[in-house]
């Protein structure tokens, strides 16, 4: 394997998958030239899985699933709080990574290890609390108990726009449940997970519980297919979800899944207009490129404050600096590839030639001295008709449509009228408004006045082609415990 240093910061980019607490280089399912968006030019090349890496992974896992729950409770607690402590002295570390996988801003980029370890400390917080229930039973005496118990070794899949997120919302809940965990990055993106598989034998996880096999299609498959997996959690494309959930299949193995969106943000004329704009640029076009599941798409602004919304919204777009991902004062970066810039291109190629709506700003990829970089310019098409293409399908790209709504009826119909329900945005001062709309939408998360700013204490997952699953809360550890009723005769 190969490794370039980035002379601005000295990080050493970690490039073999991690089995056991060892770095392996020589692997079944060859290498992948990883290409950093920001210049065009690869800056690594890494391992990926093949079966044999997958198998070698689960027998590492089955092994170090029984010594994790062979410790006792309070000692696997203090250790997944010494791993949130390891997590947040490696913040600045973590965060560099993390623009040398994806090109995310400096800016934001730590936010993600952050996210990690507040999820990561708040469920080792549950390890000692995981409380049973006894029941009565009819018409006997019974002694009813009802548990909770880790299904062993659980895959997790994480996208290419987020695998530190991904850490904390489920490797974190799946441990602390007793579970060892194989996180499977995409190979998009491998760094800042590879490293962070490394930070959990250097915080006293039993080798092998954490590990980590960056992977393309083929290892993926082996992942899903494998029998000694005991459940999967899938965070991705639609597209991709339904080969995994055909693949688990063949082994009845359970899978949750947190999935795409095409957000609806509300924005009503009682809205404070000026926070209305920042939230929906940074939400939406801004906040990484539009590649984000949570991204705000479809700005519903209502008729009488439609124009002055606009000429707000599009004052905060021209300010936002668009740049080199190292850059403290840059908010834009890069979309992850070449091809996905092509995609994203198209889509407003399509849009614009059939008419979905009036293209008002940017459209256009980025040129001069960004020009081999994958960057585009923040685009917004005005008056969009919500039934087209482009208000309908997930762009994952610096590209919004905004309309305008008359009433609250008219506003909830539009905003419930796609196949995705994972996250929405009301912007209003009225609170009974805020509490009647929120109820009204098919939404797993309603935000309102706010971004969606995701904290352990918080269930989050989608409805309709949303997603299954649970990522945070109580609902977030229990997607990786099994339920067990145990009943003795008295």
């Amino acid at each position: 394997m190969t490794a370039t240093i980035d002379p601005r910061t000295a990080d050493v980019l970690p490039t073999g998958l991690l089995i056991a607490g060892d770095s392996v280089t020589d692997s079944s399912g060859g290498t992948h030239d990883h290409i950093y968006p920001a210049t065009g030019i690869a800056n690594a090349t890494i391992a990926l899985a093949g079966d044999t890496e997958v198998d070698r992974a689960v027998t590492a896992g089955r092994e170090a699933q029984r010594e994790w729950m062979s410790l006792p409770i309070g000692r696997r607690r203090d250790i997944m709080f010494d791993l949130a402590d390891a997590v947040h002295d490696n913040i600045d570390e973590l965060g560099r990574l993390s623009i040398h996988d994806f090109a995310v801003p400096l800016r934001t980029a730590p936010g993600h290890a952050m996210l990690a370890e507040s999820f990561i400390r708040y469920y080792a917080g549950h390890v000692d609390k995981a409380h049973g229930e006894t029941s009565q039973v009819s018409g006997k005496l019974d002694l009813n108990i009802v548990e909770r118990e880790p299904y062993g070794v659980v895959g997790v899949i994480a996208p290419w726009n987020g695998p530190m997120v991904v850490v904390g919302m489920s490797v974190a809940p799946a441990l602390a449940a007793g579970n060892a965990v194989i996180l499977k990055p995409s190979e998009l993106s491998p760094f800042s997970a590879l490293r962070f598989g490394e930070i959990c034998v250097e915080a006293g996880l039993p080798r092998g519980l954490v590990n980590v096999l960056p992977a393309a299609a083929e290892g993926s498959r082996a992942l899903v297919a494998h029998p000694g997996v005991g459940k999967i959690h899938f965070t991705g494309g639609g597209t991709t979800a339904r080969e995994v959930l055909i693949t688990a299949a063949a082994n009845l193995t359970p899978v949750a899944t947190e999935l795409g969106g095409k957000s609806a943000n509300i924005i009503f004329a009682d809205a404070d207009l000026d926070q209305a704009a920042i939230l929906a640029a940074w939400q939406g076009p801004l906040g990484q490129s539009g590649q984000s599941c949570a991204c705000g798409s479809r700005i519903l602004v209502q008729s009488a404050v439609y124009d002055e919304f606009m000429q707000r919204f599009l004052a905060v777009l021209a300010a936002a600096k668009i740049g080199d991902p190292f850059d403290t004062d840059v908010m834009v970066g890069p979309v992850i590839s070449e091809s996905s810039m092509t995609r994203i291109l198209g889509v407003i190629d399509d849009a614009a030639r059939n008419q979905d709506g009036t293209l008002v700003t940017g459209g256009q990829r980025v040129n001069g001295e960004l020009a081999d970089g994958y960057y585009l310019e923040p685009t917004v098409f005005a008056d969009v008709d919500n039934k087209s293409a482009l208000a309908q399908h997930e762009t994952f790209g610096p590209v919004v449509s905004v309309m305008r709504f008359d009433d609250d009826d008219q506003a909830i119909a539009l905003a419930n009228d796609t196949d995705y329900g994972l996250n929405a945005y009301v912007q209003t001062m009225n609170l009974p408004r805020a509490h009647r709309i929120a109820r009204a939408l098919q939404s797993g998360s309603v935000w309102v006045n706010r971004n969606s700013d995701i904290s352990p204490q918080g269930p989050y997952g989608g409805f309709k082609k949303s997603g299954t699953g649970r990522s945070g809360g109580v609902e977030g550890l229990y997607e990786f415990q099994q339920v067990k009723n145990t009943r003795i005769g008295l």
